[in-house]
């Protein structure tokens, strides 16, 4: 039987994922980034309890609303832009692993921050570099390794520490998800992926660090049409293709 990963909605790409999940949530902070027909489809299947890891936990959708008026003289916002805001905004989420959980200014707080507040939601803060690693870690089937980063700071909690070449080094453990959620612009029914401007980043990291990658992509093309030598991420590191469609949906709550 010839391998075929592609779904025919995010509906069904998601249908599995659990409450309690671990979730990589793929994209830099931008709208061009988050895999967020993905996002949605968790939204409308209200799975609960999830643990997120990813660079920034997102904000809520009439911060979107006011982002998207306040910048429409610089830069216009696609319609169909969600990002992890909405489901920390909605409950679904009880942990964090993240870069930047909350904005560096006091003028707006997203909600991950307001729950953190309020206790209802943990936050295990860890550096861009540090979460890469350990999400590479995983793919790799690489369980843990030192790095200089983090020795005398909050992110060292109660981490081992030893030293070599005369400096500290932190342990930290791989992370390996449940699902990967993340956002390329071409595949095949194979699994390969290329990837367009900054949608690389995370994007790309953490295809092949969980047990289920399922990649948001803006084209499918035939078998052979994907240069080799620009194939990022390689079909093994994918179970799951779904093609945004073709008009944005502007509404998370409409099924696609």
């Amino acid at each position: 039987m010839p391998i075929d990963k592609v779904v025919a909605s995010f509906d069904e790409a998601v249908a599995d994922v659990a409450d309690g999940s671990m979730i990589h949530v793929g994209g830099f902070g931008g709208p061009a980034e988050y895999p967020s027909y993905l996002i949605a489809a968790l939204a409308r299947k209200n799975v609960t309890g999830l643990t997120i890891t990813g660079n920034h936990s997102g904000f809520s959708e009439p911060q979107l609303a006011m982002m998207k008026e306040r910048m429409a003289s610089l830069m216009a916002y696609p319609d169909d832009y969600f990002s992890p805001g909405l489901l920390v905004d909605r409950g679904q989420v009880a942990k964090g692993i993240l870069a930047f959980p909350v904005l560096p200014g006091a003028a707006l707080k997203v909600p991950f921050e307001e729950l953190l507040e309020q206790g209802k939601v943990e936050l295990e803060l860890i550096g861009q570099g540090s979460l890469a690693e350990r999400i590479r870690a995983a793919r790799a089937g690489i369980a843990a390794f030192y790095t200089p980063v983090g020795p005398g700071t909050v992110t060292q909690g109660e981490k081992d520490v030893r030293w070599f070449d005369g400096r500290p080094h932190v342990l930290e453990r791989a992370l390996k998800a449940d699902y990967s959620i993340i956002r390329a612009h071409k595949a095949d029914r194979w699994g390969n992926l290329t990837y367009r401007g900054t949608a690389r980043t995370f994007n790309a990291t953490m295809a092949g660090g969980s047990r289920c990658t399922i990649a948001e992509v803006d084209e499918l093309v035939e078998l052979g049409e994907l240069d080799p030598e620009c194939v990022v991420t390689p079909a093994p590191y994918v179970q799951r293709v779904v093609v945004r469609p073709d008009h944005a949906v502007s509404d998370w709550r409409t099924p696609c």
